[in-house]
């Protein structure tokens, strides 16, 4: 006699020749009592499901009134929103309007809220009401998803969006006057103290001034800057933000220290090669340019002794449009700032949920590499680097880590 599926105890005794099973214990048969009427097993049958796609069906559906276990928020990309879905139903529960105006709830055009908020993010003077967003955040306790904010940023224009989950609704938008693009350098620390922004693209800081393309290593620069985030108000303290200025590479995603590592930041990097566009002068394609060395460099920052000693004044600053910004230089002197060699093009750097472990994927190279925190440490301590970049960062040996 075939074993009897967890199926069959939910489907009733109609189906049982659908799912290929001709007999069953009396205990079963008894529990099934007159089971479900046979429309159901006509409906499988002639759907010709499998017992996979009628148990993957059940999982899934959640009757109307009850609420899903779970919500995933999705980056909108460019519709410049967050799509909120249901899981396990995985039905589209919220579109959450951020930098892009939406008309069928007005978002942008018909309230003066939040056209307000359009302008709190505007870039050299101008709105932008599009966005494109990737990799949202979520607020969190002691390193855990508490549920009470998300962030959102525009890739295209260097904002950021605050989302109060209590009502779904936008809070505040804000822009870094210093950079043109962002990709979410870390998203948020342990305890929500600041929202994390990775330049992209490396540009002149601000943005704003030009310098040729020629002059991309002496003028361009990529930056992470800290901002600051009051729990309270549900808004970023734009004047207590800092920025540490990083080499011209291109900043990507990474992950915040927590636990043991908390105060720490490891941050992905590609294009090292510090590659600039030309294919009309008849340089390489940039893909090529940018893929020429077998390792990048992970950025490693200590930003709570960055806050430290900007809280105590022995920190050199300069101010940059209203933002506070060390300079490499600086950073190294203070022992802020490290550089890690990695498997080239990486995109992702995740942070294990004890803090010791620093796991980054692969994108051109197929391999996924584990860094440990303790090493790390080590490392620093002894000095064991392999020399420094070309900005004079150190540069911590990769089997030492």
């Amino acid at each position: 006699m075939k074993k009897v599926p967890k199926l069959a105890l939910l489907l009733g005794a109609a189906a049982l020749a659908v799912l290929g099973l001709t007999q069953l214990p009396s205990g079963v048969l008894a529990q099934l009592g007159g089971g479900l009427p046979n429309s159901l097993a006509s409906i499988i049958q002639s759907r010709e499901l499998s017992p996979d796609d009628v148990e993957a069906a059940l999982k899934t559906y959640v009757p109307p009134g009850s609420t899903d276990e779970f919500l995933l928020f999705a980056s909108g990309g460019q519709a410049g929103n967050v799509e909120v879905i249901g899981v396990p139903s995985m039905r589209l529960i919220k579109n959450i309007a951020i930098f892009s105006q939406d008309s069928w709830q007005g978002y942008g055009l018909g309230d003066d809220d939040s056209k307000k908020l359009f302008k709190q993010g505007a870039a050299a003077g101008k709105v932008q009401d599009w966005g494109d967003v990737h990799h949202p955040a979520l607020s969190l306790t002691n390193g855990q998803y508490d549920g009470q904010y998300l962030f959102a940023n525009d890739k295209a224009n260097a904002r950021i969006g605050v989302v109060d989950l209590r009502d779904f609704k936008v809070r505040q938008i804000v822009k870094n006057p210093l950079i043109a693009t962002n990709h979410c350098g870390a998203k948020m620390t342990e305890n929500s103290e600041y929202y994390v922004e990775g330049a992209q693209f490396g540009g002149p800081m601000p943005f704003t001034e030009f310098s040729a393309m020629a002059n991309y290593k002496k003028d361009y620069r990529g930056s992470a800057t800290f901002w600051p985030f009051d729990r309270a108000q549900g808004k970023f303290i734009q004047n207590k933000t800092f920025t540490i200025e990083l080499p011209p590479y291109y900043q990507d995603l990474g992950g915040m220290g927590k636990k043991v590592s908390h105060g720490w930041v490891f941050i992905n990097t590609f294009n090292a090669e510090m590659a600039t566009p030309g294919a009309l002068e008849g340089k390489p394609a940039m893909e090529v340019q940018a893929s020429q060395r077998e390792m990048d460099y992970m950025h490693v920052i200590h930003w709570k002794k960055a806050e430290e000693l900007l809280a105590a004044g022995t920190l050199k600053t300069k101010t940059i449009l209203g933002m506070k910004v060390v300079s490499i230089d600086e950073a190294v002197k203070a022992g802020i700032l490290y550089n890690i060699p990695e498997p080239k093009s990486p995109h992702g750097s995740d942070v294990t949920p004890d803090g010791r472990f620093i796991v980054v994927s692969g994108k051109l190279d197929p391999h996924v590499t584990i860094f440990s925190f303790d090493k790390i440490q080590k490392a620093i301590a002894a000095k064991t680097f392999e020399g420094k970049d070309e900005f004079g960062i150190p540069t911590l040996k990769f089997d030492a880590v």
